[in-house]
């Protein structure tokens, strides 16, 4: 997981700049997913609900969290963790996690905060590969929100929203424990977000939906996660 530090973050925009100038049993059966909707596509919405629709269902905020995450070391707590039936749901920024198997975007020479496991691994037991699979980070549990309480598990499926595109996801790893808004490697790219572990990313803008009580089988199945996130939108849409 990404631990920015206000002086990091300042030199990699320098930089940049430089080189510049539900339940278990209550879930929904899987469906049988295209071969489109395996892939992460940039600038393509995956599965048939409309990011607009989600995020009509997600204007306002009823509080779950006992407080705010703050979305870098540096800034001050504004994001609340909100509920609604079924899911829970945060708008935040995106740091990039590319955290899990070593990669030729992955790696320590890549990623200046990068450790070769995840929170949650594979089915062969190996971490996950933040280069292939869109997963999302939670922060660790504390006493302003406890995710596995909540029904937030290793694997759940999520969808990621930004700028009208929906990427489903996995939850894959886990941050620190007042910072929030993070996502793999895959996953920013497959939304049109740079996904450059150091330097990449998005200040704002970003909807993460979690689905209470869902899992990817297995985990690293993107597939699944699509076939059953978009079953999970739309149960969502007539549940909220």
């Amino acid at each position: 997981m990404r631990r920015r530090t206000f002086a990091l973050a300042t030199a990699a925009g320098t930089a940049l700049l430089a080189a510049a100038a539900l339940s278990a049993t209550a879930q929904p059966a899987a469906h049988a997913a295209t071969a489109a909707d395996a892939v992460s596509r940039p600038g393509v919405t995956e599965g048939s609900v409309s990011a607009a629709d989600l995020l009509a269902k997600l204007t306002g905020c009823s509080q779950i969290s006992n407080g705010k995450y703050r979305t870098d070391e540096e800034t001050s707590a504004t994001v609340p963790v909100c509920g609604k039936k079924n899911a829970v749901f945060w708008k935040a920024d995106m740091d990039i996690d590319c955290d899990g198997q070593v990669t030729a975007k992955c790696n320590k020479d890549t990623d200046p905060w990068f450790q070769p496991e995840t929170r949650w691994n594979q089915s062969d037991g190996k971490p996950l590969n933040a280069e292939k699979l869109p997963y999302v980070v939670v922060p660790s549990v504390s006493g302003i929100w406890n995710f596995e309480s909540a029904g937030i598990k290793g694997g759940g499926i999520v969808a990621v929203i930004y700028k009208n595109k929906v990427e489903y996801a996995v939850v894959g790893d886990s941050g620190p424990e007042k910072i929030i808004g993070e996502a793999s490697y895959a996953a920013a790219k497959g939304l049109g977000i740079d996904p450059d572990p150091a330097t990449g990313g998005a200040e704002s803008g970003v909807t993460y939906l979690l689905f209470k009580n869902s899992k990817a089988t297995p985990i690293e199945s993107h597939s699944d996660a699509v076939s059953r996130g978009d079953a999970l939108a739309k149960k969502f849409l007539q549940e909220n």
